[in-house]
């Protein structure tokens, strides 16, 4: 349970639209990846890449500390790219925050020891069942070096949580039994699933995907009606795995994955969003870009302003204060959301 004060805080960033407390960041310590997934082009960006360093993080240190953040997200990219990952977390953890490592799996095994000391937890991506997440990561052996890596954080610490995060799209969609089946033998404590987002500019976009690169991924009507077939029998076969909260999502919230597909189609609405990302997270990119989530455009730059000065600007107010996420063309459309009510645990 939050502090009074936390709680305070929170209800009152929520009612003024001026950030006094942020539970979450998002941070992104590197921009290069080492996979070559079809549904994101975060792996096009430059050879080398952008990160950031312990300097670049110090002197936003004491506005972390300020803001009372609780848990830190490291996205990316693949965050074990970035040479000097540790020192990193080192500076958080003097923050005394949870750390979650985003991962593709490909390193963890080389780096079980420093994960298993650094990180809280970490949630990799699985797309499949072995075949089907070699295709889509197209990295050879990417499932067996996926396995290898959970496998040696549970071998240094039992209790390790290491949780799976799958983005359905046409590739994968039909394996999703395999897809939970895979879970299991790989021994991860969670499995979730997330729709594959194809109308932003998000992953390193620079325009949103024309209709025949987002036709790549998202699925066809014809697939769309089958998908609603797999999730109801999903929901048949697996009702021990929601009961026990291995699915992340309950029968209702996996519903709204076709839901989702069927609407880039005009066949319905899109799912409701509930969200107050904006309110109560930040993202921090690697090249230093502060956005309030994955999907709205920039508020600043680290290396420009001190990192409380861009949260809390009147452009950022602003932005906060006129946004209706249920009506609003980017949340409307949005696969990943956060909702954190005052009194949410951490």
């Amino acid at each position: 349970m939050p502090s009074p004060l936390d709680i305070a805080r929170r209800q009152a960033t929520l009612t003024t639209h001026r950030l006094h407390t942020l539970p979450v960041v998002v941070l992104m310590p590197h921009s290069r990846c080492n996979c070559r997934c079809v549904m994101c082009d975060i792996w096009k960006a430059n050879r080398h890449g952008r990160q950031l360093t312990g300097e670049d993080l110090e002197p936003h240190l004491d506005a972390l500390r300020r803001l009372r953040v609780r848990w830190v997200v490291l996205s990316g990219g693949e965050a074990l790219l970035h040479p000097n990952l540790w020192t990193l977390c080192a500076l958080l953890k003097a923050l005394d925050v949870k750390i979650t490592l985003l991962s593709t799996g490909l390193l963890l095994a080389r780096y079980a020891a420093e994960v298993v000391r650094w990180c809280d937890e970490v949630t990799v991506s699985l797309d499949g069942s072995r075949a089907v997440h070699d295709a889509i990561r197209r990295v050879p052996h990417a499932f067996d070096r996926l396995a290898e890596g959970i496998a040696a954080l549970k071998a240094r610490a039992p209790s390790f949580r290491v949780t799976a995060r799958c983005v359905v799209q046409r590739a994968n969609y039909a394996d999703l039994c395999g897809i939970l089946d895979a879970a299991h033998a790989l021994g991860l404590d969670q499995l979730s699933f997330l729709a594959a987002d194809v109308s932003t500019e998000a992953f390193n976009r620079p325009t949103p995907w024309n209709d025949e690169r987002a036709s790549e991924v998202a699925l066809d009507p014809d697939e769309t009606t089958a998908f609603v077939r797999i999730v109801e029998d999903v929901i048949t076969r697996y009702a021990d795995d929601f009961a026990a909260g291995f699915i992340a999502e309950s029968p209702q919230k996996l519903r709204r994955l076709p839901r989702y597909f069927a609407a880039l189609h005009r066949d319905g609405d899109f799912p409701e969003t509930i969200c107050n990302a904006p309110w109560v997270s930040t993202v921090i990119e690697a090249d230093g870009t502060v956005r309030p989530c994955f999907f709205h455009p920039p508020l600043g730059n680290l290396h420009e302003q001190p990192l409380e000065a861009i949260l809390n600007s009147r452009s950022a107010q602003t932005f906060r204060r006129a946004l209706d996420v249920k009506h609003d063309a980017i949340c409307r459309r949005c696969v990943c959301s956060l909702y954190l009510s005052p009194t949410a645990t951490l």
